[in-house]
């Protein structure tokens, strides 16, 4: 399957949350699928593999959680970035 495809099927939509016209992507079901948010990861981190990245950068909240997933597979360090 392809991450776009593995993607499409683990993230729902949650239709006007916060707010009537916009829809938010919630992720919990791919945190769910140990070996999906591998591969999501993995994907993620490839086009930097070999690469001189020293760091990554992560944005609060979902970005923690794939920032330092990255980090870890790229053997670098992470930074926490807040809004």
């Amino acid at each position: 399957m392809s991450i776009d495809a593995l993607l499409r099927s683990r993230l729902r939509d949650v239709p006007d949350f916060p707010k009537p016209g916009i829809v938010f992507k919630d992720l919990t079901p791919l945190l769910l699928d140990a070996k999906a948010w591998k591969q999501v990861c993995d994907a993620l981190a490839e086009p930097f593999a070999g690469s001189k990245v020293t760091r990554v950068c992560g944005v609060e909240s979902r970005g923690f959680l794939y920032g330092i997933a990255v980090a870890e597979r790229l053997g670098v360090g992470f930074v926490p970035v807040r809004k």
